[in-house]
């Protein structure tokens, strides 16, 4: 995503056209598209050319950028799971790892950057229903590897609203649920993680589309995207006028919502309820 965004760049900086560019690589319009939003691999030869056509002649800006192209193609940790994953998801997992900041609306069960491993484990069984054991602990193992990235010493800021019903409906035994609730306690305390409960009493909200995440990053040039899981696919979803409804919606939840310290407030409660 960062190269293809600088290849944007540099390409509208001279005035030219996709469909120009396309040509000189011997591609299509919608080829150069799908480079500038990070959404295939680069071949050398191809990002040579257009770093030529865009009178990109410095040798350190060259080999910076062409540097960026071979990385690009470096298959991510999470690609030795793609056996068990859905084909729309190792892209989301390459998106989180890179991330500066993470905000999230869920209503279904706790995100998978919060969940215990035996709670983690019984969603999965849910979800997978029927495949093997080794299956579902491989998934299990990478949901656990993800949840790294959030304690490292670069951790991104993780902003989440759980809806009231996600701590409510029980996956696993009555221990695996005061243990999530547990862990959402103790995780609410982090300096990076702002945590905050959507109740029922509260009525209708802002959410009611679904699930949503908002993922941004680091770099200037990356907008940020706005991620939604469906049953057999995934959008991804990155135009300005999309991502700031989503931003508006979340700010809505977010006023709406208890603040963090009054959320952990309701997860003891709901703890001493389980």
């Amino acid at each position: 995503m960062l190269l293809g965004s600088q290849l944007r760049r540099l390409r509208e900086a001279r005035g030219i056209t996709r469909e120009a560019a396309g040509y000189s690589i011997r591609a299509s319009e919608s080829k150069i598209s799908r480079m500038e939003l990070g959404r295939v691999s680069f071949k050398t030869r191809d990002v040579e050319d257009l770093l030529t056509l865009y009178g990109i002649t410095d040798g350190a800006e060259r080999t910076s950028l062409l540097s960026l192209a071979k990385e690009a193609n470096v298959a991510g940790w999470w690609h030795s799971y793609s056996d068990v994953l859905p084909n729309w998801f190792p892209t989301y997992v390459g998106l989180e790892g890179a991330a500066s900041l993470i905000r999230v609306y869920e209503v279904q069960f706790v995100h998978g950057l919060l969940q215990t491993e035996a709670y983690a484990r019984a969603v999965v069984r849910r979800g997978m229903q029927g495949a093997s054991e080794a299956d579902v602990e491989r998934r299990v193992a990478l949901r656990l590897e993800r949840q790294k990235y959030l304690v490292s010493e670069n951790a991104p800021e993780l902003h989440i609203v759980l809806d009231e019903a996600a701590l409510r409906r029980p996956y696993g035994d009555r221990a695996v649920m005061r243990g999530q609730l547990q862990h959402l306690i103790e995780f609410s305390e982090r300096p990076n993680v702002r945590l905050q409960v959507m109740p029922f009493s509260f009525g209708g909200h802002a959410g009611e589309s679904g699930a949503f995440t908002i993922l941004s990053f680091p770099e200037s040039d990356l907008s940020d995207v706005v991620y939604l899981e469906q049953l057999t696919s995934a959008l991804y979803l990155d135009k300005r006028e999309d991502v700031a409804q989503y931003e508006r919606a979340l700010k809505e939840l977010q006023h709406d919502s208890p603040g963090p310290d009054e959320s952990r407030d309701v997860l003891r409660g709901l703890l001493q309820l389980s």
